[in-house]
């Protein structure tokens, strides 16, 4: 008996988000959208009953923009298991150990959607256990316990069956969004992330224990502040470059900004033809960014799951030895492989002058350090772009298909999908590949130089690539909406 067989029973029977039987219409898909979004910010602010609030610290930390929820919510976890369960699935089908037809067997398309909802309910349950019953992250309330007659033991099962809860919800916020609303709910909630501390970067008098952009400026300009601080001495000068709301972020957040929607726009354009309708012609875009921002959450993903591992050892293991890592009482590596594994997300943790690197850090080990962080970035943004790619149906054999389907073809080529795969095949994995690792070196640069609100260079990046495509697949929305026949052409009635 094959796998398939012995876990069909259990696959073929996981919940699932009932597809629409037809075209949604635009308004219903925003109402949708803005629902799970106003869903998705009420979660986010809700503690778990029987949380010591105030205390702990965040199991995401620095990685918090990239993977979404809130700490010391109900969606603690937040998009970290679905994440995780996609880096497992996309490498157990790109060495094609599972089996599975995605593409032409219904059948095998059940399985594989009920498998990733399994990883996601058991990679829920194991990020929430290490965050409750080790006390760090999000410690019980004695107190709780005391009234409840629980114990201790008893309310973090109580903490643990909230978070975990709040995981599986999340799970299937994301699927409402991409079966009824418009895009899909993974990147919605990045977008929602990473605009919460933007926004409060920019306005906020005390983002993120810091004060806000224009609180920093707003200071300057009425003379309310110190004079050690007056922008005319080298401190104050410093602190409106360097500090949380600063010149420097400011400029790199603009620059982000600028930089994605420019190669967003960068495309190679291959013109099309109707094969029955003379005069109908198109073009398939071929973006420098092909496979969008997206497979920077997996690098990014992968990346946490190492330092939530030196996080776990380091609390939990005593005598572990110093070539693994050792940590900071603010619980960051600061020498050992987890040191040199950790991404720089600041200009603190190479910015000597800003005194924020511990005395035990060398000049030598933040160049290991950032030299680490380039390669991992640059060549896992490349690898998983070319998963990602192939496991979305957007590779040359998937994009043949898609337009020889649609009645299309490339003139001056005979329309066979073979000729039509052999022509993508000179743009699309050659682009793929360039797009992954520019998206790879782009966040890096980002992390370097800081952004307002603290948000990571991974999570501006995709905050603002997502939106971009969100704009685009709205305009597309609105497009058939208004011209019903092309609901038939793409295939969306």
């Amino acid at each position: 008996m094959s796998w398939k067989e012995a876990a069909e029973p259990v696959l073929s029977r996981m919940p699932v988000v009932e597809r629409p039987a037809g075209h949604v219409p635009f308004r219903r898909k925003l109402t949708w959208t803005a629902g799970i979004l106003i869903v998705y910010f009420f979660l986010t602010n809700i503690n778990p009953f029987g949380l010591a609030v105030g205390q702990g610290s965040d199991f995401f930390g620095q990685f918090r923009s990239v993977l979404a929820g809130s700490s010391g919510s109900l969606l603690q976890v937040g998009i970290g298991p679905i994440v995780t369960a996609s880096i497992v699935l996309q490498l157990l089908g790109g060495a094609n150990l599972l089996g599975l037809d995605t593409e032409n067997d219904p059948r095998d398309q059940v399985l594989y959607q009920g498998l990733q909802k399994l990883l996601v309910i058991i990679i829920s349950a194991l990020t929430a256990a290490p965050m409750v019953f080790t006390g760090s992250f999000l410690p019980a309330d004695e107190a709780v316990g005391s009234a409840l007659g629980i114990g201790t033991f008893g309310v973090q099962l109580l903490i643990f069956a909230q978070i975990f809860v709040g995981g599986i919800l999340i799970l299937f916020m994301d699927e409402i969004v991409s079966k009824w609303g418009v895009g899909s709910g993974v990147g919605l909630f990045i977008i929602a992330s990473v605009s919460q501390q933007i926004v409060g970067g920019f306005f906020s008098f005390s983002a993120l224990g810091a004060t806000g952009f224009f609180a920093s400026w707003y200071g300057v300009i009425v003379g309310d502040v110190p004079a050690s601080l007056s922008p005319f001495t080298a401190e104050g000068l410093q602190n409106l470059l360097f500090d949380p709301g600063n010149i420097l972020a400011l400029f790199t957040t603009v620059f982000i900004f600028g930089i994605v929607v420019y190669a967003e726009s960068v495309r190679v354009e291959i013109p099309l033809s109707h094969a029955r309708v003379k005069g109908a012609r198109g073009r398939f875009p071929v973006k420098l960014i092909y496979a969008s921002v997206l497979p920077m959450i997996l690098v990014r993903a992968l990346q946490a799951n190492i330092q939530f591992l030196g996080q776990i050892l380091s609390s939990q293991w005593a005598g572990m030895p110093a070539f693994l890592g050792q940590y900071s009482d603010a619980g960051q590596p600061i020498s050992g492989l987890f040191y040199y594994l950790n991404p720089i997300q600041s200009r603190g943790q190479w910015m000597w002058f800003l005194g924020e690197i511990p005395a035990s850090v060398e000049p030598w080990m933040i160049a290991i350090r950032l030299a680490i962080d380039l390669t991992f970035m640059i060549v896992g943004g490349a690898i998983f772009a070319i998963f990602w790619v192939e496991t979305t149906g957007m590779g040359p054999e998937a994009t043949a298909k898609q337009i020889q389907n649609s009645g299309m073809q490339i003139p001056g080529f005979r329309r066979n999908p073979q000729v039509v795969e052999k022509v993508m095949e000179r743009y699309i994995p050659q682009v793929t590949v360039i797009g992954g690792a520019l998206v790879g070196l782009l966040a890096v640069m980002a992390n370097l130089l800081g952004t307002i609100g603290q948000v990571s260079g991974t999570g501006l990046l995709l905050a603002v690539s997502i939106t971009y495509k969100l704009y685009e697949e709205i305009a597309e929305e609105q497009l058939m909406e208004m011209h019903p026949m092309m609901r038939q052409m793409f295939g969306n009635e």
